[in-house]
């Protein structure tokens, strides 16, 4: 059952509204900026004068992770997860057309804002993606997928304040990356307090080869 406490984190794209609802929010993200120092070019100095050269704009990159197994599991065929999903975000790198400029007739991408409820937002664009596909259907369908986004800094702003995110789902369902020595007895005692839920990891991700996790694989834990 959706868990409706838990705020979902969002892509906005900012040109039209259109909005992209990350199904699970991300565990974790990274922000980085620079500046430039020039070093002024007099001779006699140990360590020269350095002059400041301007700010370069901040970035914000993390993981998220796209899943539609874990939506159509009870029956049915699975949604292909690129078409629910990651064309969405794919989308905001191509040019769109009704953004051209009137003087000289260039496109552009959209600009977007990632929203994680009224905490804080980030305006920019997309500088990258990089697509792993990570489980399939039994044709082939990809039916999840982890997406790494980097988004670069289009507007200055103060709300860049230390987060902690939990990696709680849109519908209560979380995730649990596979650590060296983890087992599906010991992550069910850890999320459930009961170790025979192992089973309901098990179906809930397809796996076959219960006793050899791959550290490092993204699992889906269902709803208590």
């Amino acid at each position: 059952m959706a868990d409706s406490t838990r705020v979902k984190a969002v892509i906005v794209n900012v040109d039209n509204n259109d909005r992209v609802e990350c199904y699970f929010n991300p565990k974790e993200y990274t922000f980085a900026k620079s500046n430039n120092w020039a070093p002024d070019p007099k001779a006699g100095y140990n360590v020269p004068q350095l002059n400041f050269g301007g700010g370069q704009p901040a970035t914000l990159q993390m993981e998220l992770l796209f899943d539609t197994y874990a939506k159509t599991r009870s029956g049915g065929p699975c949604e292909d997860v690129r078409r629910t999903y990651t064309d969405k975000i794919w989308k905001l790198m191509i040019v769109d057309e009704k953004l051209k400029d009137k003087k000289n007739n260039k496109g552009r991408p959209p600009k977007v804002r990632f929203q994680w409820g009224k905490a804080w937002s980030f305006n920019a664009v997309i500088t990258s993606i990089s697509q792993k596909f990570t489980l399939f259907d039994t044709d082939g369908t990809p039916v999840r997928a982890t997406l790494t986004v980097s988004f670069q800094q289009i507007q200055d702003s103060a709300e860049l304040a230390p987060q902690n995110p939990t990696s709680g789902g849109t519908g209560g369902e979380r995730v649990w990356t596979v650590t060296d020595g983890d087992t599906l007895a010991w992550i069910a005692h850890k999320e459930y307090g009961d170790t025979s839920r192992w089973r309901d990891i098990a179906d809930a991700n397809r796996l076959t080869a219960v006793r050899k996790l791959v550290p490092g694989t993204v699992l889906v834990i269902p709803n208590g």
